[in-house]
């Protein structure tokens, strides 16, 4: 479910599981997990690319296995989602993403911590957590109102629409807009002129933009797990699932902490 490729010192990890819109279930979060503490490790691998396979980029947690999890009935995780944020936060390199389709819940957060984001014209954007009763992940609630400002950071983890590619670069949320044929080409075209540079000035250079940051970013994910704890499994939070399972809207009116 995860491809890696090499290309000089640029690694680019793809999200290939295309029939469910590269949602992630623990397979990927455990792979994507292993692949970026391989390439933190790795002393040819000077940038890494992060993008999906298709038409999406990733459709977030897979709201099926997000159930089973939910009432103890998932599968063994070795890092799960809460291994791949602390490593994602804690990854030494220079980390860009080539936003190649439809970003939803995990899929538009990620874009917070990493350093460089490229996205397709036909990108779109979609934080649905208020849809679905719980709290926001992967620290945006941190990340977001420091890159978007707070307003646009509310709309976006609050209101659970989507966000056009155009919106996202207006708000700060995209670095490049690219036409769709043309995304892969500019991302690594960027990724490789970073990659020109010593590996050890890349990393003390994204330390010292990052160190500030680091205490916050964990704090905020710490935060985000203990919310996400509290809704979870509320009527509203049941609500939404049903709904989901249902294919309908959901309806939190006169729901209790709806």
């Amino acid at each position: 479910m995860i491809d890696i490729v090499d290309d000089g010192r640029v690694r680019t990890i793809t999200f290939q599981r295309p029939e469910a819109k590269n949602a992630m279930n623990t397979e990927m979060w455990d792979g994507t997990t292993e692949a970026f503490l391989a390439a933190a490790d790795d002393p040819g691998v000077a940038v890494v690319v992060l993008t999906g396979s298709e038409d999406s980029f990733s459709a977030g947690q897979d709201l099926i296995e997000m159930a089973q999890l939910a009432t103890g009935n998932g599968p063994e995780q070795k890092h799960g989602f809460a291994g791949l944020c602390r490593t994602l936060i804690d990854f030494p390199k220079p980390l860009i993403l080539a936003v190649n389709g439809l970003g939803l819940g995990f899929g538009t957060t990620i874009l917070g911590l990493s350093d460089l984001v490229f996205a397709s014209t036909n990108a779109r954007f979609k934080c649905p957590f208020t849809a679905l009763g719980v709290a926001p992940e992967l620290s945006s609630s941190m990340t977001f109102p420091r890159l978007l400002g707070r307003q646009n950071a509310s709309w976006v983890l609050m209101s659970s629409e989507w966000i056009s590619a155009e919106r996202a670069k207006e708000m700060g949320l995209v670095f490049e807009l690219c036409e769709p044929d043309d995304l892969m080409d500019q991302t690594m075209a960027t990724a490789r002129t970073l990659a020109t540079k010593p590996i050890s000035s890349l990393i003390e250079t994204k330390a010292t933009i990052v160190e500030p940051m680091r205490d916050a970013m964990l704090a905020a994910h710490d935060r985000e797990n203990a919310a996400f704890a509290t809704l979870m499994g509320t009527p509203a939070n049941i609500e939404a699932m049903t709904a989901f399972a249902e294919k309908r809207e959901p309806n939190f009116d006169g729901i209790e902490g709806g």
